[in-house]
C-alpha cells in the first residue's frame, strides 16, 4: 500500500523505541469490521479508512497545537446484518465480544496512564454508546469519544449521490488513499430495495436489514461516478474536523 505512515503516531509500524520517552496525550482507536463491500473493495475497507483518517487527523492536530496522539492498530471486529453475516468470511461479533475487547483496550490504556481516547468507527453496524456509558462507570476519570468519520461531515456537496455501504463516498475515499486497492471495473451499481412497509422507510422504527433481500451485491450506492480527487476532498474535511475534536478534548474544557 502507498499511503507513507509515521512512526510514532501510528502503533503498527511504530518501535517501541519511539514511544518509550513520549507523553501522549491521547489514544485513537480505528474500530471496522471484516465484511464484503461490494465486489470491487477490500474486506477490511472498514479498518483501512478508519486508521487512515484517524493518522492524518493525529498528524494535523500535532502540526497545529503539538497534541500527541497514537493510533492503535484498527479492530476488525464488526457487528453484521440477517443476510450478511452469512456471507463468505464475513465476521459478525457479538455487543458483549466488542465491549469484552474495547474494555480491556481500556484497562490497559489505563493503568499506563492514558486518561482520553477517541474511537473513529467506520462500521456502520457498530453502536457503542452503551459500552461506553458502562465504561465511564469504572473509569469515572477516563473519557471515551466515538466519531463515525463518514458522518462527521455530510455527503451533500462532495458526492453526486448520497448513499450507505461501499458506494460512491467510501469508494472516492479509498482512491484517495489507496488506489491500487480499489478495483472500480467490478464493481456493482449497489441497487438498494427499500422496505416494503413505508413507516420503516421513514424511519418511524427501526429493525435491521437482511442484507441479501436488500441488494445484490452487499453495496448499497453506486459507486461508478467514484474519484480520488471527490475522496481527496471529503476526506481532508474530516481529517480537518476530527483534529479539532482532538485538540479541543486535550486543551479545552469539556464541562464549562
Amino acid at each position: 500500500m502507498k499511503k507513507i505512515t509515521q512512526q510514532g503516531v501510528d502503533l503498527t509500524v511504530t518501535p517501541y523505541g519511539k514511544v518509550k520517552d513520549l507523553h501522549y496525550d491521547l489514544g485513537i482507536l480505528p474500530w471496522g469490521a471484516t465484511e464484503p463491500h461490494n465486489l470491487h473493495l477490500p474486506y477490511l475497507t472498514d479498518c483501512i479508512l478508519s486508521q487512515a483518517i484517524a493518522i492524518d487527523a493525529a498528524i494535523l492536530a500535532k502540526e497545529k497545537s503539538n497534541v500527541l496522539s497514537l493510533v492503535l492498530p484498527p479492530i476488525p471486529m464488526g457487528s453484521q446484518n440477517p443476510g450478511q453475516s452469512n456471507l463468505p468470511f464475513c465476521i459478525h461479533s457479538r455487543y458483549e465480544t466488542q465491549k469484552a475487547i474495547l474494555t480491556d483496550i481500556v484497562a490497559s490504556l489505563y493503568c499506563q496512564g492514558l486518561r482520553k481516547m477517541v474511537i473513529v468507527n467506520g462500521h456502520g453496524g457498530n453502536s457503542f454508546k452503551n459500552m461506553i456509558r458502562d465504561l465511564a462507570v469504572d473509569y469515572p476519570d477516563f473519557v471515551i469519544a466515538v466519531a463515525n468519520w463518514y458522518e462527521v461531515i455530510p455527503q451533500e456537496g462532495f458526492f453526486e449521490v448520497i448513499d450507505d455501504h461501499a458506494g460512491e463516498q467510501e469508494t472516492s475515499v479509498m482512491m484517495h488513499y489507496y488506489p491500487e486497492l480499489v478495483s472500480l471495473e467490478n464493481a456493482g451499481d449497489g441497487k438498494a430495495i427499500p422496505f416494503g412497509i413505508q413507516t420503516l422507510n421513514d424511519k418511524v422504527a427501526w429493525i435491521p436489514r437482511n442484507w441479501s433481500k436488500v441488494t445484490a451485491d452487499t453495496g448499497i450506492g453506486n459507486p461508478k461516478k467514484s474519484t480520488a480527487e471527490k475522496g481527496k476532498v471529503y476526506a481532508e474535511a474530516v481529517v480537518e474536523k476530527l483534529s479539532e475534536l482532538f485538540i479541543e478534548l486535550v486543551k479545552g474544557d469539556i464541562y464549562q
